[in-house]
C-alpha cells in the first residue's frame, strides 16, 4: 500500500466588511476573512496538505494571490481542482483531520454543514473528514479576534 501524509496550515486577518467562509459554507459574523480569494482558511489549508502529501507544491504555486483569476473565488473551486490534480497523479484521498483556530465566532454548530459541505466536492465519505475548533483563550492574534488559522493533516492513497 502506497500511502503519504501532507499538513497545511493557513492564516487570514479578520476585518469588518469581509464575508466569512468557513469549510466552504458563508457563516453571519460581523467580521470576515481577508484575502485575494475568499479566504477561507480551512479550505486552504487542506489545499497545502493536499498537495503537499502528492509533492504537488503549495497553494500559492497553483493558485497565486496575484493573478486575476483567483480574484474572488469560491476556495471550493480550488479545492475541486486539488482533488482533480491528485487524481492525475493516481492518488485518493484517505482521511483528512483538521482545526480551525478562532476565538469568535462560535463554530460547533457548523461543523457538519462544513464536513457534508467538503466531502461533496471531494467526492469522499463524510467520515473521512474530521473538522475541530479551538480557541486560544484570548491569547495571540486569534485570541485578540484579529485573524483565524486552520490547520490540517491529510493522508492520500495510491490507487493506480
Amino acid at each position: 500500500m502506497n500511502i503519504k501524509i501532507g499538513i497545511g496550515y493557513d492564516v487570514h486577518q479578520l476585518a469588518e466588511g469581509y464575508e466569512f467562509w468557513l469549510g466552504g459554507i458563508k457563516i453571519e459574523n460581523p467580521k470576515g476573512a481577508v484575502g485575494h480569494s475568499d479566504a477561507d482558511v480551512l479550505i486552504h489549508a487542506i489545499c497545502d496538505a493536499l498537495l503537499g502529501a502528492a509533492n504537488l507544491r503549495d497553494i500559492g504555486y497553483h493558485f497565486s494571490d496575484t493573478s486575476s483569476e483567483f480574484k474572488g473565488i469560491d476556495s471550493k473551486v480550488l479545492l475541486k481542482r486539488v482533488i482533480k490534480l491528485l487524481k492525475e497523479k493516481g492518488y485518493t484521498v484517505g482521511n483528512i483531520d483538521s482545526i480551525i483556530i478562532l476565538q469568535k465566532p462560535k463554530v460547533q454548530q457548523f461543523i457538519e454543514e462544513m464536513k457534508t459541505t467538503l466531502a461533496t466536492v471531494m467526492e469522499i465519505d463524510i467520515e473521512n473528514i474530521s473538522i475541530k475548533a479551538t480557541t486560544t483563550e484570548k491569547l495571540g492574534f486569534t485570541g485578540r479576534e484579529e485573524g483565524i488559522a486552520a490547520q490540517a493533516v491529510v493522508l492520500i492513497e495510491k490507487f493506480k
